[in-house]
């Protein structure tokens, strides 16, 4: 046995435990001891379903904390939804989470703490809702009077729809589309949901007849059982659905929220068929009294109108009546136009006899219309004459200006300003290439100035010397006796053969004397400048 020793160095016999060893003991203690539990406090830190599908949060109260996890296979049966600052009965087994060093309780099933509980989550979600407008009056949309095709959403196998296609078929017989759906448990909400969206989007026309109305039924239960009608989600797609929907859930007593976002609320299951459709027999009922006032109504209108008739027509005159009148005005305007016609024959005949027509009368009027027409005749070729000599001047002044001397002019001095431009083009060019050819000099000046080329360098007096390979030799050292040489001058190249006399050191060669002008005038080397 290993010896320890405590704080006053004295060996001790205490067991030595790895940190595994203490935890799994930890673990068995608290597994042994609290069995299942029912604890109740507020979810804190819920964050939904982790991608694993378990939910990991902490229940607490006001002085401690309990960790929490649901795995995944508890939470699908879940009655409802765990939310953030819910207060809930959580059963379970208490374990600890060696990892972390922590102990937490591993819940089997989770309910809410009373009633109370789930009324105060349920107003606060109305409040919120409401606040958006998904209850307002004035979304909600009237129902068909008479509908073809009805859409239920409920159980397929509870009384629910037995009650509702009874109730149809007793009333007005239709086609009623039934979607199936769980109307109890953790997926009522989303089946009732996605029953609404579909029964929107199908199609009208298609295979699945696209229904009128839609009603969402389900009976009565506590409010445990019916959470699942007071999905946001689902009130949510209720107050978007295009279809008029009809709330059946619960006794008349019992709301949900998609009682508040429906467009009409039904007390009960059957009563939201006898809202849907009317009563068939009433109708024909209806129809059949309809029609008889309708009959009736036709005889007695007949009837008034025929008595109208003889009424108005005892009260107007005979045809002779009517006529006696206009014909007596008639004849009188006869014996008139009679008389008045002989009246205005004689008073032609007279003005007629009052008319002398002589021969001298014809003369006198014959002379004087042949005197107007002279004159209109005289003034007539005055116009004529006045116009043409206008047109002749115009045209003389046309013709002046297009005499030939003014275009041999403008041709002149168009030919002139031609010459003048051709010669300035010839001085420019002349000017140009004076200016370019004083560069080219001055710029070869400039090169051999500056001694810039290899045969400047040879003009001055220097040569290159060459060895039978063409090599240029730069040093004493590398002329052998009798080796061939090429002398490069800058008019030719002379050749020669060293001699044996091989290079001397000594001082330094002295410059050559700078030659005088006099000199190089008797045919030296040439000043450059």
């Amino acid at each position: 046995m290993s010896e320890f020793f405590d704080d006053d160095s004295r060996p001790t016999n205490a067991t030595e435990y790895t940190v595994s060893e203490i935890s799994g003991a930890l673990k068995r203690t608290v597994e042994d001891t609290f069995g299942n539990v029912r604890v109740r406090g507020e979810i804190s830190g819920y964050r939904g379903p982790h991608s694993s599908g378990h939910a990991y949060f902490a229940l607490k109260d006001d002085r401690s904390r309990l960790e929490a996890v649901v795995w995944k296979g508890t939470m699908n049966k879940l009655r409802f939804r765990p939310e953030e600052g819910m207060e809930v009965i959580a059963s379970g087994k208490l374990t600890t989470y060696p990892g972390s060093s922590k102990y937490q309780i591993v819940i089997d099933n989770l309910e809410p703490a009373g009633a109370g509980a789930l009324m105060a989550m349920l107003e606060e979600r109305k409040r919120r809702l409401a606040a958006e407008g998904l209850f307002d009056p004035a979304r909600k949309q009237l129902l068909p009077y008479m509908p073809s095709v009805i859409g239920v959403i409920t159980s397929p196998t509870g009384a629910v729809i037995r009650d509702i296609l009874h109730r149809i078929r007793d009333r007005f017989p239709l086609t009623v589309v039934v979607w199936p759906v769980r109307v109890q448990g953790e997926t009522a909400g989303a089946e009732a949901t996605a029953a609404v969206n579909g029964f929107n989007a199908l199609e009208p026309g298609g295979p699945i007849p696209r229904p009128d109305l839609i009603i969402v039924a389900r009976g009565g239960g506590s409010l445990e059982d019916l959470w699942g009608f007071n999905d946001e989600g689902l009130a949510r797609a209720v107050a978007a659905s295009d279809i008029p929907v009809i709330s059946a859930v619960g006794h008349e007593t019992d709301w949900t929220l998609i009682d508040l976002a429906a467009d009409v609320r039904a007390p009960t299951p059957t009563g939201a068929a006898e809202i849907a459709v009317p009563v068939r027999a009433e109708l024909e009922a209806t129809l059949a009294s309809l029609s008889a006032r309708l009959a009736a109504a036709l005889v007695r209108g007949i009837d008034r109108r025929r008595q109208a008739a003889r009424a108005a027509a005892r009260a107007l005159p005979s045809p002779d009546q009517l006529l006696a009148l206009p014909r007596r005005r008639f004849d009188e305007a006869e014996n008139r136009l009679a008389r008045a016609l002989a009246v205005s024959i004689e008073r032609k005949r007279g003005r007629l006899v009052a008319i002398r027509l002589t021969p001298a009368t014809l003369s006198r009027r014959m002379a004087e219309a042949r005197r107007l027409a002279s004159r209109d005749l005289a003034r007539a070729q005055a116009a004529f004459l006045g116009i043409v000599r206008e047109r002749r001047a115009r045209f003389a002044r046309t013709m002046a200006r297009l005499s030939p001397a003014p275009i041999a002019r403008r041709q002149k001095l168009q030919g002139d300003t031609l010459t003048a431009l051709a010669r300035r083009q010839e001085q420019a060019m002349t000017v140009r290439l004076d200016r370019l050819r004083a560069r080219l000099t001055q710029a070869d000046r400039l090169l051999s100035t500056l001694k810039l080329s290899e045969q400047a360098i040879l003009e001055r007096g220097y040569a290159l010397v060459l060895d039978s390979a063409g090599a240029l030799v730069k040093r004493a050292a590398e002329v052998t006796p009798g080796i061939a040489l090429e002398l490069r001058f800058a008019d030719g190249s002379a050749h020669a053969t060293a001699d044996g006399a091989g290079p001397t050191p000594g001082p330094a060669t002295p410059r050559p004397a700078k030659a005088s002008p006099k000199d190089k005038g008797a045919g030296g080397q040439g000043s450059l400048f």
